[in-house]
């Protein structure tokens, strides 16, 4: 197992040093289970009374956090621990890869164009015309369609399906069962009978992106689908046809997004929302989990909606008043206007 020492590690993050430079590692726990043989961060001021009995054998603190530290602990001081512990994660990362040389049982089409050092891992399926830059990783059981194109050094984890045309940038990384590019919900009904509207766009995704395990993300109906750079979705997410999500957008689990709707910029939107098509929403907004989106948001802000739980007694007064919202409603106009 690889060790890692203080003075290395200061230096991956620009840290302040204070303990023995020689001190080693061999890994990342938490502030409660970490042994003299670890690394541990504090991102919270309510765990400050744990620091001074902590085991770490190297803490990651503010320096406002460090006279909670025993005098004896090795500390690795920084601006933000939790972006330190993101950065150390990374550096310290021992997740293989999703594929390791060209398996012989993935069947890569002659008409392909493959980069340096690319990895295709089993019975993964590269069909004609695919493009895969330098060190991309395609893992087991993979599906990449006719003229997809998948820029260098990123990562698909296993039966990941990307359906033709559809192109991916730069260092981006998808997790298992994730499908991108198929067919929008597009129909047209002739007297009931549902006639199927032919996707003829594509998807379009930037570099630095991260998709989650069983998202799902559609093609477009003319136009592409546009997911910008250095946007994050959680797992389970529908991201249906024409939307397009701007830069440093961040989307959290089961999230639902309608077709035609475009997400502004740095953007976080909550676990379970719910969002309406054909509208926008303006850079900088947050939509806390079950969000219920129907209308555009132009000014950026912190926006909710929805019932917090509440014990099923509570919930059954809040749903009868709610029913009756309306009678309510004509009562207090009646009152006002006895009152003027």
């Amino acid at each position: 197992m690889k060790q890692y020492s203080l003075k290395e590690l200061a230096e991956q993050i620009g840290a302040t040093i204070r303990g023995s430079a020689d001190t080693f590692v061999y890994k990342i726990a938490s502030l409660d289970k970490a042994t003299s043989m670890d690394l541990t961060f504090i991102s919270n001021s309510k765990f400050r009374d744990s620091l001074s009995t902590s085991s770490a054998g190297i803490l990651v603190v503010s320096e406002s956090d460090v006279e909670f530290c025993s005098e004896d602990s090795n500390l690795l001081i920084v601006e933000d621990p939790y972006l330190a512990y993101a950065i150390l994660a990374q550096y310290m990362d021992v997740t293989p890869k999703s594929a390791y040389d060209i398996s012989p049982s993935a069947v890569v089409s002659d008409k392909a164009t493959l980069g340096d050092n690319v990895s295709i891992a089993a019975n993964a399926v590269i069909e004609d015309g695919v493009v895969l830059g330098d060190n991309v990783s395609i893992g087991a059981g993979c599906f990449i369609g006719r003229n997809a194109n998948i820029g260098s050094s990123t990562q698909l984890w296993a039966n990941v399906t990307v359906y033709h045309d559809v192109i991916i940038g730069k260092n981006c990384l998808i997790q298992a069962n994730t499908v991108i590019g198929s067919d929008g919900f597009g129909y047209a009904n002739d007297k009931g009978r549902w006639v199927k509207i032919p996707q003829t766009g594509s998807v379009i995704i930037g570099n630095n992106v991260e998709i989650g395990a069983c998202t799902c993300i559609d093609r477009g109906a003319l136009d592409s689908t546009i997911i910008e750079d250095n946007v994050i979705i959680d797992n389970l997410c529908q991201i249906a046809h024409n939307v397009h999500i701007g830069t440093g957008t961040a989307i959290a689990g089961g999230v639902v997004m309608a077709g035609s709707l475009k997400v502004g910029r740095y953007c976080l939107i909550g676990g379970a929302s719910v969002i309406n098509g054909h509208m926008e929403i303006c850079d900088k907004v947050t939509i806390t989990g079950m969000g219920m989106v129907m209308r555009p948001i132009t000014e950026s802000g912190i926006y909710s909606s929805g019932i917090p739980l509440q014990t099923n007694k509570k919930w059954r007064k809040t749903a009868a008043l709610t029913l009756d919202i309306d009678n309510i409603n004509k009562r207090l106009k009646s009152l006002e206007k006895k009152l003027k």
